[in-house]
């Protein structure tokens, strides 16, 4: 097996003969690919294991798109999946600028979890490109090693990035192995701050028996569930915490997940628990919008409503009523077209959706919270099951009614 390094021979090869010869020192083989697709003017002496040139054949017969980028991305997408399924990549590094990022990350992202993957740039800081990057960082577990400078030429700066990524992506390899092979059977689980209680106690209930996988309901975590739960990596999903389908809706900032967060599980055969969590809040911050005549703000009056100021980065406005209904309804729908709803299971509680909206809380506002159940309860086909639970989200009653509902998921599932 190889080492996998990619990178633009014709730009950074002092870079890349280093990252070669470091990891070629600690005894491990390497699979030098030349991303290059500049106009050639430049010839480099290193020689690579695999040319620029067979990757553009194989893009070609992959993209309609005549742009030298599109091809060359398709075509590396395709020689480090080949590589990977022949068992001769152990892992993979690349040093690149902003072009270099966008045709490597693909490929990385095509690599399973566990893979150690090395992206050493300095362009994914760029916040106009944030988004874009964050479609790759989301899903999977990408290292990056910022360079501050550029990496073109050679100086000490450059000579130091590339040592310590060779050094980095080496010890990675040399790590003690392990694997993904679960010991217990794997349920993935939503939460964030506010939710975070209720999570625990699922976990103390059903940890004994079950591994918990925690995904960061925050969006790009969302995104990161999108991609994850469809895999067959899980038994389970208890969707504690699905407020990224109401933000979307609403346009909040943890709506980046899109219209698809809640069909996530729709055609899976595993237990599914719905809960509400987070559908009380819109995520509106920064603070300085309210006083810059912000589309959210203006649009959904947010100054005139209860918020919660976590700090000037992260702000909650409460939801309304009609805001409640509008989402119920919606969930009713996503829930209704589940395949098989004798394992989708809804668990409401009562008396919060988050740790915000309980009585003492900033956001408390039970005449609000009463709507989203007998909404839904409306809109929702009967053949799925809904537990009303007289308690909030962080209660350890509340937890006890969503394990006992996975049980019944899991015998419906049978």
């Amino acid at each position: 097996m190889s080492i996998v390094i990619v990178g633009m021979l014709d730009e950074r090869e002092e870079a890349l003969r280093i990252i070669k010869g470091c990891i070629e020192k600690r005894g491990h083989k390497t699979c030098l690919i030349d991303i290059t697709v500049g106009t050639g003017a430049i010839i480099p002496t290193l020689e690579p294991d695999v040319h620029f040139r067979e990757l553009m054949e194989l893009g070609a017969q992959r993209t309609q798109s005549g742009a030298a980028t599109a091809i060359m991305t398709e075509g590396l997408k395709d020689k480090v999946a080949a590589l990977h399924r022949a068992g001769e990549l152990q892992a993979i590094i690349a040093i690149t600028g902003m072009t270099g990022a966008l045709i490597t990350l693909p490929a990385m992202k095509e690599l399973p979890f566990g893979i150690p993957k090395l992206l050493i740039s300095g362009a994914t800081t760029m916040p106009v490109h944030a988004g874009q990057f964050a479609n790759f960082f989301a899903l999977r577990d990408i290292t990056v090693m910022h360079t501050v400078v550029d990496t073109v030429g050679m100086n000490a700066l450059v000579r130091s990035l590339a040592v310590n990524g060779a050094n980095a992506i080496c010890g990675m390899v040399e790590g003690e192995g392990f694997s993904l092979k679960e010991e217990k059977p794997s349920i993935a689980i939503t939460e964030f701050g506010f939710c975070d209680k209720g999570a625990h106690y699922i976990r103390e209930i059903l940890g004994t028996d079950y591994e918990f996988v925690s995904i960061h309901a925050t969006g790009v975590g969302d995104k990161a569930a999108i991609d994850l739960v469809p895999q067959g990596i899980f038994k389970a999903f208890i969707d504690l915490v699905p407020g990224a389908f109401a933000e979307h809706l609403l346009g909040g900032n943890r709506g980046v997940a899109g219209p698809g967060r809640l069909d996530l599980a729709s055609r899976l055969k595993i237990p599914y628990i719905f809960c509400p969590g987070g559908f009380d809040i819109i995520s509106c911050g920064p603070v300085e919008r309210k006083d810059r005549d912000d589309p959210l703000w203006t649009s959904r009056k947010l100054s005139e409503r209860k918020l919660y100021l976590q700090d000037p980065a992260r702000v909650q406005a409460r939801m309304n009523a009609e805001e409640t209904r509008q989402v119920a309804i919606a969930a009713a729908e996503r829930l209704n077209a589940y395949q098989w709803k004798g394992r989708v299971k809804v668990v409401l509680p009562l008396k919060g959706f988050s740790s915000l909206s309980v009585e003492g809380g900033p956001l408390h506002e039970p005449s609000i919270d009463i709507v989203f159940p007998a909404t839904l309860r409306r809109h929702l086909d009967p053949a799925i099951d809904v537990m009303e639970v007289d308690t909030d989200i962080n209660s350890p009653v509340f937890a006890k009614a969503v394990a006992d509902a996975l049980m019944r998921a899991f015998k419906a599932a049978a």
